[in-house]
C-alpha cells in the first residue's frame, strides 16, 4: 500500500508530506500550485495545505509499450 492510499481520501496534508509522497521537491509542488495544477489552500498566513485526492488527480498513468 503506498503512502497516498494509507492517507484518507479528502484528507489535507502539508507540502512537505505531499513532497514525500510523490518522491519530489517542495519547489516543484510550489511551481505545479502557481501553474494552477494543484488547488492548495491557505489555513493560516504561511500555512498551506494541499488534498491527498487533488495529489492523486496530478499522477498519470504511464502506457506499457508493446515489444513485438
Amino acid at each position: 500500500m503506498s503512502a497516498i492510499e494509507s492517507t484518507k481520501p479528502g484528507a489535507f496534508i502539508s507540502l512537505s508530506a505531499a513532497a514525500d509522497m510523490l518522491g519530489i521537491g517542495v519547489h516543484t509542488l510550489r511551481r505545479r500550485i502557481a501553474a494552477g495544477e494543484l488547488p492548495a489552500f491557505r489555513t493560516g498566513k504561511r500555512i498551506i495545505r494541499v488534498r491527498v485526492t487533488d495529489l492523486e488527480k496530478l499522477l498519470r498513468r504511464v502506457p506499457a509499450t508493446q515489444s513485438w
